[in-house]
C-alpha cells in the first residue's frame, strides 16, 4: 500500500533519542488519511508523538469496509526504497503485482512481504471477484543501512507458525515470539504477531526486555496492561517488559509490534526511506525520469506521480525523553 498523500511531510525518524527506555502506556490516536477515491485508512505511525516502534515505521489500519459491488482497494503502481512492506488481512483479498514480476493474491492470515531494497514498484488491488468485507493493516519496516540496497524481492507465506494457550491464538508474522519464528526474512531483531483472544481470556505474553513494543487493536474489546484499546488505536508500551498482561471482554484481535530500538536516523518522504534529503531527491528523480524502480505489468492504469519534495534540507534528529 502506498502513502497516497499529495502533500506528505518530510519526516526525521529513528535514533535512540525517540525511545522510551522504561515501560509506559502511551495511547496513540489515529489520523484519518484518504486512500484513493473512496477508502480511508487510520494512520498510527508515523504519529505526532511517536515515529517508530523498533524498525516498524509505518502502520495503517483499514476497514472493515463493505465493498460488495464496489471496486475495493485500487492502488496504482508506486515506488518504494529502503523498507519492507507487510500486508496483513483479517478479511478480503489483495492482488499484489510488482516490478520483479511477482503476481500474488494475499488472503487473511497470509504474509505478503515485499523487500524494496534499492528500489521496487508495485500495485495493490482487490480482485475483480472479491469478498464483501475488506479489513487489514499495512505496515512498513525500515531496513538498516547494511541492507537497504539489497536486491528487491517478494515473499508470500500462506502458512505461519502459531503460539497457542487457553483463549489465545497468536500467529507470528515476522521475527520471533516465544519459541516460534516466522519464515519471513527479517533484517533486524523484530517481532510482529497477530493475536486472537476469546471473550473472557486473561493471559500474559512473553516479551523481550530489550525490545520496545506497541499493540494495535484490530477488532473487539481488550485491555492491554490494564488500558482499554479500541479498534483502530494503538498503545505504545516502551521497553523493559518481560511480559504483557491481556484481558478480552469480547472476542478480540490485536497486533503486537516490537523490536530492538532502531539506532539509525532515517528520513521518510512519501514511499521512500533514505538517510538524507539528497537520497529522497534522487529517488524522486529516478521515479519521475528513470528506470530504477522497474515496471509493474498487468495493472490497468498509469503509475502514481511523485509529489513535490519540500526544499528544506531536513537532517535526521532525535529527541530525548
Amino acid at each position: 500500500m502506498s502513502n497516497l498523500e499529495r502533500q506528505p511531510a518530510l519526516s526525521a525518524c529513528g535514533g535512540r533519542g525517540f525511545v522510551v527506555a522504561e515501560p509506559v502506556r502511551e495511547l496513540l490516536s489515529p489520523r484519518t488519511v484518504k486512500l484513493g477515491e473512496s477508502s480511508e485508512v487510520r494512520r498510527l505511525l508515523p504519529n505526532l508523538g511517536r515515529r517508530m516502534v523498533g524498525a516498524w515505521c509505518f502502520v495503517d489500519h483499514y476497514g472493515p469496509d463493505d465493498i460488495a459491488g464496489e471496486p475495493g482497494m485500487q492502488v496504482a503502481p508506486h515506488p518504494h526504497t529502503g523498507l519492507q512492506t507487510v500486508s496483513w488481512l483479517h478479511d478480503g483479498e489483495v492482488l499484489h503485482r510488482d516490478s520483479t514480476g511477482s503476481l500474488q493474491t494475499i488472503r487473511p492470515r497470509e504474509l505478503g512481504l515485499m523487500t524494496s531494497g534499492r528500489g521496487i514498484s508495485h500495485s495493490e488491488e482487490s480482485p475483480r471477484d472479491h469478498s464483501r468485507l475488506l479489513h487489514g493493516a499495512q505496515l512498513w519496516v525500515a531496513l538498516p543501512d547494511a541492507h537497504r540496497h539489497v536486491e528487491p524481492h517478494f515473499q508470500h507465506h500462506a502458512a505461519l507458525p502459531r503460539v497457542t494457550a487457553s483463549g489465545v491464538d497468536a500467529t507470528v508474522i515476522l521475527g520471533t515470539l516465544d519459541t516460534a519464528a516466522s519464515p519471513g526474512t527479517a533484517y533486524s531483531p523484530i517481532v510482529g504477531a497477530d493475536i486472537a483472544l476469546a471473550e473472557g481470556t486473561e493471559a500474559k505474553l512473553p516479551l523481550e526486555p530489550d525490545f520496545e513494543y506497541a499493540v494495535l487493536s484490530m477488532s473487539g474489546e481488550a485491555h492491554v496492561d490494564g488500558v482499554p484499546v479500541l479498534p483502530g488505536s494503538m498503545l505504545y508500551l516502551g521497553c523493559g517488559r518481560t511480559e504483557l498482561p491481556l484481558r478480552a471482554t469480547s472476542d478480540a484481535g490485536l497486533m503486537l509490534l516490537g523490536g530492538e530500538p532502531f539506532e539509525e536516523e532515517i528520513v521518510m518522504f512519501w514511499n521512500w526511506i533514505g538517510r538524507s534529503h539528497d537520497d529522497i531527491a534522487q529517488a524522486r528523480e529516478d521515479w519521475t525520469t528513470g528506470t530504477r524502480f522497474g515496471e509493474v505489468k498487468g495493472y490497468d492504469g498509469p503509475p502514481i506521480p511523485a509529489p513535490e519534495l519540500p526544499p528544506t534540507h531536513l537532517k535526521p534528529r532525535g529527541r530525548v525523553r
